[in-house]
């Protein structure tokens, strides 16, 4: 004798199907989930009359992670990556969604230069000389508030 499916029978096996792929659409996801900061110290710094509030990564793990994964940046906000020694610093975006301008600074604060990083890219942005710190904030930060080379950043951690 022949059976025809009913419409319950294949609804059902949809519904299963459907199961299927969303279960492993999630656990895909949480598989290659973008790293996320954990909360970091936080340090006022100051570009001529402008503050920024700043979230000091000075571990390696946290430089690793920086501002990877986060959605946005609030206005006036950003990161100051704090190295043991002065060094030829890069930067790349692979798993950031932000576009950012960073700053590379020397041990008083001079700013030596300022790039533009792309989200998602995997494009080097460089100290053009060896730095301690760097300064990530929104992109085009500075030009807006006419912050250029050779200006000084204050409130730096250990720095009056």
């Amino acid at each position: 004798m022949f059976r025809h499916a009913t419409p319950a029978r294949g609804l059902t096996s949809i519904l299963k199907a459907f199961a299927t792929l969303v279960s492993v659409t999630v656990i895909a996801s949480i598989a290659h989930a973008q790293p996320v900061q954990a909360s970091l110290p936080t340090q006022d710094l100051y570009a001529g009359m402008h503050r920024i509030v700043t979230e000091v990564a000075a571990s390696p793990d946290q430089r690793a992670i920086g501002l990877m994964g986060r959605k946005s940046l609030p206005d006036n906000h950003g990161m100051l990556f704090v190295f043991e020694s002065p060094q030829r610093q890069c930067f790349w975006m692979e798993q950031t969604f932000v576009p950012l301008s960073i700053a590379f600074l020397k041990e008083d604060g001079t700013i030596t230069n300022i790039e533009h990083m792309e989200p998602l890219s995997r494009a080097s942005h460089c100290s053009s000389e060896p730095v301690r710190l760097a300064l990530e904030v929104n992109q085009g930060w500075f030009e807006q508030r006419n912050i250029k080379s050779g200006m000084q950043i204050r409130g730096l951690p250990g720095k009056q």
